[in-house]
């Protein structure tokens, strides 16, 4: 379970990052929402990352 907590920043910015890349291919660039979310994903999944590694040990 902790190898998955650990790792959970990381999924959160693959994940906005595949909806930014999504989104470029489509040609979807106009929506704001959309990028909105992917960019508050990336954020949240970096500042997750940062406190979550701080606080676990293996």
């Amino acid at each position: 379970m902790k190898g998955l907590l650990k790792n959970l920043g990381l999924i959160l910015i693959l994940i906005g990052v595949a909806i930014l890349v999504v989104c470029s291919f489509t040609g979807n660039v106009n929506n704001n929402t959309v990028l909105v979310s992917s960019v508050i994903l990336v954020i949240v999944g970096l500042v997750s990352y940062i406190i979550i590694n701080k606080k676990v040990t293996d």
